[in-house]
């Protein structure tokens, strides 16, 4: 007889009243979270339908009285969406080559080089989460007005090297490799830089696909930093794209706004739909010690 694995509640304890009543508490409130997070979602594509008087109706309602298609072409011809698009993917691709061979060279050279002082830089790294964002947006401004990098992709990648959680993710993961490989390419005359390009790299594969996910999300979304040093539509991103021409614009019709930003919504909640998994397992594959 096939054995069954016991879950967390015995079937005696799942009968009990009280334990009952807790799973339907539960489950209502993780159903009444589900649906505040999908009801944005659903009213931005159900608005993309309608006509501009059915999106203005007092008292506003779900459903489009009638479903309008051409409010996808005129919110496509409005804006350059293929060129920023290109820019997005431009500030991704630089941002995750940065974060491969700088933060994952530093990451190398903290968990498997004998490198003086290394606790104490890594601790410098780890005090470094502790800061918040907004205090260094201004010496980063600075810096690179004075390096002569603004409204260019450098000002986007070199701050991506200094990371200090993608660092931290890194480290984690090269901690679990086992030493006595690095060693055996040593004693065949390898150099630190072979060990590291042929062989953490391509064991690292599955936490620089979380790490490549967890970019894409970062080079998608941010608006507020690209609008700083970015002037023109010939380097904006997305998201800046967005913002600027769109939710600020006077001219458009609400109904083209709300096409638009579902356009502008679907590859990233395709990406994450589809690589979900890939997350889960880079997250646990290169999860801190205690």
């Amino acid at each position: 007889m096939k054995a069954v694995e016991r879950g967390i509640l015995s079937p005696h304890d799942y009968k009990r009243p009280s334990t009952r009543f807790l799973i339907a508490a539960v489950s209502i409130v993780v159903l009444a979270m589900v649906l505040s997070m999908l009801y944005p979602i659903a009213v931005t594509f159900l608005n993309s339908f309608k006509t501009t008087a059915d999106v203005n109706t007092f008292p506003p309602k779900l459903l489009p009285r009638e479903w309008i298609w051409t409010n996808y072409d005129e919110g496509w011809n409005f804006l350059k969406l293929p060129l920023f698009l290109r820019n997005s993917v431009y500030i991704f691709a630089g941002n995750l080559v940065v974060s491969v061979l700088v933060l994952g060279g530093a990451a190398f050279a903290l968990s498997k080089l004998n490198l003086p002082y290394r606790k104490l830089i890594f601790f410098f790294f780890l005090t470094t989460l502790f800061i918040p964002p907004s205090t260094y947006i201004v010496p980063n401004f600075v810096n690179l007005k004075d390096l002569g990098l603004m409204n260019s992709f450098f000002a986007l990648w070199l701050p991506a090297g200094a990371n200090a959680f993608n660092l931290l993710l890194l480290k984690s993961f090269f901690d679990d490799i086992n030493n006595e490989l690095f060693e055996a390419s040593r004693i065949d005359g390898a150099s630190n830089w072979y060990g590291f390009t042929r062989i953490a790299l391509p064991l690292a594969l599955p936490i620089i696909s979380t790490l490549a996910i967890f970019i894409f999300s970062g080079a998608w979304n941010d608006w507020f930093w690209p609008s700083l040093i970015m002037h023109g539509d010939s380097h904006y991103p997305m998201p800046t794209a967005i913002y600027k021409q769109v939710i600020q614009a006077r001219g458009i019709k609400l109904n083209v706004k709300f096409a638009i930003l579902s356009m502008v919504a679907l590859p990233p909640m395709v990406i994450f739909l589809v690589f979900q998994r890939f997350i889960l397992r880079g997250l646990h594959l290169g999860g801190v010690k205690g």
